[in-house]
């Protein structure tokens, strides 16, 4: 017989986000910067400390918290340089929502993928990539 204590007091439904209450907005904005942080650190742990400072263009604390997981003050741009500067290469992938009544509402005819583009070693250019994806919010 199970204790008390080991007895489960929620089952989720399969989605985290959606169990701890997010909205669809805030857990697509979420993964994709956790998916972003999980490739930078791939590669940032092959270099050292003193390396990613060279690298990065950060000061020793701030590559202290990327690599200690402290993102919260990280913005996505930011993750997008590093990415960059560590010759990552970024590819974006859109694709409709599961589930017909939620997440975003589409307009006009789309193919349901959009690629953000490939961003090349050396600092991205976020510019050109920012107004491609301004086009997809504006009507």
């Amino acid at each position: 017989m199970k204790s008390a204590a080991n007895k489960p007091t929620h089952v989720t439904r399969g989605n985290v986000m959606d169990d701890l209450g997010f909205s669809p907005e805030t857990a697509t904005a979420l993964k994709f910067k956790a998916e972003l942080y999980r490739a930078v650190l791939k590669y940032a742990t092959k270099y050292s400390q003193r390396d990613l400072q060279a690298i990065l263009g950060e000061p020793q604390p701030r590559v202290s918290e990327l690599l200690n997981g402290k993102i919260a003050n990280k913005s996505v741009d930011k993750l997008l340089q590093y990415a960059g500067r560590l010759g990552i290469e970024v590819k974006g992938k859109f694709a409709k929502a599961r589930n017909e009544g939620e997440g975003i509402v589409q307009r006009g005819r789309s193919s349901g993928v959009v690629g953000l583009g490939k961003f090349r070693s050396g600092i991205p250019d976020l510019g050109s990539a920012k107004k491609r994806l301004g086009k997809f919010g504006r009507r």
